[in-house]
């Protein structure tokens, strides 16, 4: 059979990157997606939602912002050129994850994931477009980055790991308790879409609707969600010392309580100042920094050992062998 090169495995076959590099092109994706994240909020917030008034293009008549657009096809038009930029970062992480040798194909297919949720995203955000600011739209465009921000971290996570089989760090209850923090961490950033969804910042000066409920009662659920978060993470670092679970590990933890306080504190400034803009910014960045460290966390309690000679099959009668480790 005849095999046909790609323009990416032509260059893993002729370039290994270090694990350093590896780890920081996929850091990059990491980066770009919370900044993304936290300029499409500065999009809503500045009321720049449909200052480009169509999509893929600006305008009917033009792919670009225009001057008749102001300030606000600017703000919005130079949040779409990131997508672009976020695209370059996923590709150098691909492109990096895939050169890794001995081929790494698990890993890879996360790396490929994240394109795929960009692409994705870009659509729903062009619909989000199309049916004026509508607020489940702009919800679902929201998770819909935060589920790219998880699979770029659980990328940079695991290229620092082997791809043995997972062990645990911790005994089952401490990494149960993990877990709960996972899903109430989810089911917060939800809730925070209900907040944004029926407040004040709709994301255009027009007769944008919201959702059909009042913002301050959303508000209240939310804070609600979000001591429980906290509790929960107070158990952990608790229970963490109590099994003497590795250093790293509870420095997670640690992390995790720190990020919870500076974003509570900011939610609570933010509901008793009539919500500014600025400190709206500043809560979604915390959310997104809120976030990674509950994934770091649950991923630290468990290690991959490399994989081992034993743990490979022989290939195949004249299967091309995968490169050495670069040292």
């Amino acid at each position: 059979m005849v095999r046909v090169e790609t323009p990416l495995s032509y260059i893993a076959e002729r370039w290994t990157p270090s694990a350093r590099t590896a780890r920081r092109a996929a850091l990059t994706a990491v980066m770009v997606t919370v900044l993304i994240i936290v300029t499409g909020g500065a999009v809503r917030l500045t009321g720049s939602g449909l200052g480009c008034d169509t999509w893929p293009k600006c305008t009917d008549d033009s792919l670009f912002a225009t001057s008749e657009q102001g300030l606000h096809g600017a703000i919005e038009f130079g949040n779409r050129m990131l997508t672009y930029v976020l695209s370059a970062a996923v590709g150098w992480a691909i492109i990096a994850v895939r050169s890794v040798k001995p081929r790494r194909r698990g890993l890879t297919r996360f790396a490929w994931l994240q394109f795929w949720l960009v692409m994705g995203n870009a659509v729903i955000g062009g619909i989000t477009v199309w049916v004026g600011l509508n607020p489940w739209s702009v919800a679902g465009h929201f998770l819909l980055a935060n589920a790219l921000l998880t699979v770029a971290v659980i990328t940079w996570v695991r290229i620092g790991e082997g791809d043995g089989t997972p062990r645990p760090r911790a005994p089952k209850p401490v990494r149960n308790l993990s877990w709960a923090i996972v899903v109430t961490s989810v089911v917060l950033i939800a809730l925070g879409t209900t907040v944004t969804g029926s407040g004040k910042h709709a994301g255009d000066s027009s007769d944008v609707p919201r959702m059909p409920w009042d913002w301050t009662a959303a508000a209240h659920v939310h804070a609600v969600a979000a001591w429980v978060v906290c509790a929960l993470a107070v158990a952990m670092w608790v229970a963490l010392r109590v099994v003497d679970a590795p250093v790293d590990t509870r420095a997670r933890a640690r992390d995790l309580l720190i990020v919870l306080l500076a974003q509570g504190a900011i939610g609570y400034v933010q509901y008793f100042s009539d919500v500014p803009e600025i400190l709206v910014a500043l809560h979604m960045l915390g959310s997104s920094l809120m976030w990674i460290a509950v994934l770091r966390l649950a991923l630290s309690l468990r290690e991959r050992p490399a994989v081992t000679a034993a743990d490979v099959p022989a290939p195949a009668a004249g299967e091309q062998q995968e490169h050495a480790p670069a040292v």
